[in-house]
């Protein structure tokens, strides 16, 4: 079949969503958390080229989501064994979309970026003043974190002041995340969310080390190829947020690969910019899509495209005083076929052991009342999957009624399957 040069926005959608692993990816019994091996985590987390980091902990930390999300509930110590694991780890953190856990193998693509670092480029303007102004400090830490790695910020001898450096980090801790932006530490585990630094040498395998270091352009072209397959149909812009490339490198490298034969470009309707393929792209006629999304999942974490091909403007109102916040505090998009339907604010009460609803929306398109049921199954999953006992609705917005029904309906107090990450152990 002829590849198409132009794409319907639902044509765009499909193809967005299964590039981004949603259509048919679980395995054959995802009922339980085990079910979901490491082969099954290292393929999703392959496919998508990265997951975000995110500190927050009012439901759950944002990187244990994605792979809910698409594969169904996981024991989440399964990604701590694959990002922390020792020389045999699959994943490393660095900065990819943000802080990230991408598949090791991908470290020399990055390679690049460290070396930028090194030379005070392409990091926050106060890290690379500290850079400029402290390197035999930052030596001092180097050396240290060498002697005694691994090691957290505290940790070091002379860890300086605090509260009045980039971000109220301690000296150490600039000197630190100086040193992993260019690539000489890396973070060897995590102590609850605190990062621990150590050598590469002592952390990575020594195969990924070992491996050459190709050329700037060659490594930025190659991470456009993850994101052109993670996106599957994709702007410019869109491509180079992936991995956060500079606008003159993306345009360099984009035009390379298309002349190339390596993307190709379609219009998709509605958008007013040209959109990038691969020349492999297959539009599916389905997407059988139903999920929880993270706040910061790779679906939505470009707010623009996500407004082009959802319609749905979402923006993250964590830091947004609660008087003027529009769908709540911790909200999760509620992916439904090929549309997001709804918007719900959740928290984890431990204590209660409840998956509490804050608020839920549905989207101007959706029905509340078609809604709530999908949606409903989908929040009972999610607290089995957190080993909470019940949900329940104690906020407002319009999908509030339909699902505080639906789930009264369905039961939402009963003991539900605590095979999610506290069950098994996770650091969440």
């Amino acid at each position: 079949m002829p590849r198409p040069d132009s794409l319907s926005l639902r044509e765009a959608r499909r193809v967005a969503i299964a590039a981004q692993g949603f259509a048919n990816t679980a395995p054959e019994d995802a009922s339980t958390a085990a079910a979901v091996e490491a082969r099954h985590a290292r393929r999703m987390i392959g496919r998508l080229g990265l997951v975000q980091i995110d500190s927050v902990n009012v439901l759950v930390r944002s990187h244990y989501l994605p792979l809910f999300s698409r594969l169904g509930p996981y024991e989440a110590v399964l990604l701590d064994r694959l990002a922390y694991g020792g020389r045999r780890r699959a994943l490393f953190e660095y900065w990819g979309h943000e802080a990230s856990l991408i598949p090791v193998e991908q470290q020399p693509l990055f390679r690049w970026r460290m070396a930028r670092a090194e030379r005070n480029e392409g990091i926050y303007g106060g890290l690379a003043r500290f850079a400029a102004e402290r390197r035999p400090y930052i030596d001092s830490v180097l050396a240290e974190v060498a002697a005694r790695g691994p090691m957290g910020a505290s940790e070091l001898s002379e860890a300086g002041r605090g509260a009045g450096g980039w971000w109220g980090w301690s000296d150490g801790k600039q000197a630190l995340e100086y040193l992993f932006w260019a690539g000489l530490v890396t973070t060897a585990g995590r102590r609850g969310f605190e990062r621990l630094y150590d050598l590469p040498e002592r952390v990575l395998p020594a195969a990924v080390l070992d491996t050459p270091t190709p050329e700037e352009a060659e490594a930025q072209r190659a991470l456009l190829r993850i994101a052109a397959r993670a996106h599957g149909v994709a702007t410019e812009r869109d491509l180079r947020d992936y991995h956060r490339l500079d606008v003159a490198d993306a345009r360099l490298r984009i035009a390379e690969l298309v002349e190339a034969g390596e993307l190709l470009p379609v219009t998709v309707e509605g958008w007013e910019r040209i959109a990038y393929v691969t020349p492999d792209l297959r539009v599916p006629r389905k997407a059988p899509a139903r999920a929880l999304l993270s706040p910061f999942d790779s679906l939505i974490w470009e707010r623009q495209r996500t407004e082009r091909l959802f319609g749905a403007r979402i923006r993250l109102e964590i830091y947004t005083p609660a008087h003027k916040r529009e769908h709540g505090y911790y909200v999760l998009p509620f992916l439904m076929e090929e549309r997001i339907a709804a918007r719900v604010d959740l928290k984890s009460d431990r204590n209660a052991a409840a998956l509490l609803v804050r608020a839920a929306h549905a989207e101007p398109h959706a029905r509340p009342e078609t809604v709530a049921p999908p949606l409903a199954a989908e929040l009972r999953r999610l607290a089995g999957w957190l080993g909470l006992k019940r949900v329940t609705v104690c906020g407002g917005g319009d999908l509030a009624p339909a699902l505080a029904a639906t789930l009264q309906w369905t039961g939402a107090d009963a003991p539900l399957t605590p095979d999610g990450p506290e069950a098994a152990g996770s650091r969440t």
